[in-house]
């Protein structure tokens, strides 16, 4: 597993020793891997041929063919639906009909189908909510034998106490600039190995950040956001109005105008932790937008360490807030003018 032999290598130590835990949570950036590698220990442990302990799939016996085909029945995988702001409980519990005859805690309590593992991954662990978490508590606290549950989010703090204190955490590190080229060729999403390699540089180690910045309009965007937030020329409404027209162009649906906004203000954020390292004197990226950007605004004397930090928690914050389903013009224009008005405050 490109990038991540060594996670691979402590769960087949886990094994050998006969201490493998039954619930995992994986946390990292987005698009590095987790959910591929979660799928793939799945896939090992269910391999008619292969014994457990190899944690290497045949990629051919019967159970193999089913964990690609996602029809194999000691398998369930949950993620949030693309209209929905957390993982709904009928997930986990069955609809109002069939309670705790459906769904995830009653399919990992039964007995294996095929005499291994029943195994249970929830994608999008950082939208649990509280009643979600509370449907899972038993099945964490008394784990079914023979069980593995694997959540999978972006940090230890996006997730609810009582789920982060039952989980043992594996960290997964940002892909380096060779893997993620190496991916986007193998994958057919560069046009080469140059395109690959400029790919890389912007991606922070994420993949899926790498295939999103292969979109022209996207990049475009992001470097005319860099721009804005290094100089004050524009108004906050004036600047609000563009943000604006960017995330309608995504689409009338609300899930595509969502993401587009996460990826803003993931942008800006990105943006202010740059900032924060370089007025630190630290070493900041390499890509060319970024840095240039970065040095302006310090050079020009828009932002403090502190300002920078409260307009970083103010990102971070919009990101909350979307996921919220906050309303998007108001959010758009809070966010610009607090941006316009956080450096110009006394420290």
């Amino acid at each position: 597993m490109l990038g991540h032999d060594e996670i691979f290598a402590q769960f087949r130590e886990r094994l050998v020793r006969g201490r493998m835990a039954s619930t995992f949570l994986f946390v990292g950036l987005p698009g590095i891997g987790k959910r591929t590698v979660a799928l793939r220990i799945a896939k090992a442990l269910l391999c008619d041929r292969n014994p457990a302990e190899m944690l290497r799939a045949c990629g051919e016996c019967e159970g193999c063919v089913q964990v690609e085909a996602g029809s194999h029945p000691d398998l369930e995988v949950i993620s949030r639906p693309a209209d929905k702001s957390f993982i709904p409980v009928e997930l986990f519990i069955g609809d109002r009909e069939h309670r705790m005859r459906e769904g995830l805690c009653h399919s990992i309590s039964l007995k294996p189908f095929r005499g291994g593992r029943k195994i249970a991954i929830i994608n999008d662990a950082d939208y649990l909510n509280q009643e979600g978490a509370n449907c899972l508590l038993k099945t964490l606290e008394e784990p079914p034998p023979h069980s593995l549950l694997i959540l999978i989010g972006t940090s230890e703090q996006n997730q609810l106490p009582t789920i982060r204190s039952r989980c043992q955490i594996v960290r997964f590190r940002p892909l380096s600039d060779e893997a993620v080229a190496e991916l986007l060729l193998a994958h057919g999403l560069a046009a080469d190995l140059d395109a690959a390699r400029r790919l890389a540089a912007l991606s922070q180690g994420s993949l899926e950040q790498a295939i999103e910045l292969a979109d022209p309009a996207l990049a475009e965007f992001r470097a005319g956001l860099f721009a804005d937030l290094c100089t004050d020329s524009k108004s906050a409404h004036e600047w609000a109005k563009e943000v604006s027209a960017f995330v309608e162009a995504a689409g009338k649906e609300a899930p595509p105008r969502r993401a587009r906004m996460r990826q803003i203000f993931n942008f800006a954020a990105d943006f202010y932790r740059h900032l924060i390292r370089h007025l630190c004197g630290q070493k900041i990226s390499a890509d060319e937008p970024l840095r240039q950007a970065v040095t302006t605004a310090a050079t020009r004397g828009l932002g403090t360490i502190e300002s920078a930090a409260a307009c970083l928690d103010r990102c971070l914050d919009a990101l909350a807030q979307v996921d919220a389903n906050a309303n998007q013009a108001t959010l758009l224009e809070n966010w610009c003018d607090d941006l316009r008005e956080l450096p110009r405050r006394p420290a």
